[in-house]
C-alpha cells in the first residue's frame, strides 16, 4: 500500500484557515488604533468571503489520505474510508499551476464521498510548471487498462 496523496492536507484544511483567519482578525483590530474611527462592512466581509470561496473550490473537498493498493484506491476522509475499484473510475483530471495541486477522479458509480474523489498528489520537485503530473498519468493508464478488461 502506498501513499500517493500528500500529507499537507492537514495544514491546507486546518491550519491555513486559521493563519488567514488570524490575519484578519488583526488587521480589522489593528484599524481603529490606526487612526480609522469605523470599520466599513467591506473590510470585514471581503477577506471572509475570499477565505470562504478558495477554501470551499481547492481545500474542504480534498480527501484526507489515497493508497494505492494495487487494483484499486483507498480513500480516506473524514474518518471514513471507501474503496474505489479502477474500473470505476470513469475520468482523472489533474490541475495545472494551481496551489495545490489536485487531481480530480470521476467515478462511474458514486461512492461514499460522492462521484468525485478529489486530493491533492504527492509531487517531486520540477521546475517544468507544465510537466505532466506522475501520479495522474499512471492513475489513467491503470484505469483505463480495468476499464477495458471489464
Amino acid at each position: 500500500m502506498k501513499r500517493i496523496s500528500t500529507k499537507n492536507t492537514f495544514f491546507l484544511k486546518k491550519v491555513f484557515p486559521l493563519i488567514w483567519l488570524g490575519l484578519v482578525s488583526f488587521a480589522i483590530l489593528r484599524g481603529p488604533k490606526q487612526g480609522a474611527r469605523t470599520i466599513a462592512p467591506l473590510v470585514l466581509i471581503l477577506p471572509l468571503g475570499i477565505l470562504f470561496l478558495v477554501m470551499r473550490r481547492f481545500v474542504w473537498d480534498l480527501a484526507d489520505e489515497v493508497y494505492d493498493c494495487g487494483d484499486y484506491l483507498l480513500v480516506k476522509k473524514s474518518g471514513e474510508e471507501d474503496r474505489v475499484d479502477f474500473s470505476n473510475i470513469m475520468n482523472v483530471s489533474t490541475t495545472m499551476m494551481v496551489n495545490p495541486p489536485c487531481i480530480t477522479l470521476t467515478l462511474v458509480n458514486a461512492g461514499r464521498f460522492g462521484r468525485e474523489v478529489v486530493f491533492s498528489p504527492v509531487r517531486r520537485f520540477n521546475l517544468n510548471p507544465f510537466a505532466k503530473d506522475e501520479v495522474a498519468a499512471d492513475l489513467m493508464t491503470r484505469a483505463y487498462d480495468a476499464r477495458v478488461r471489464r
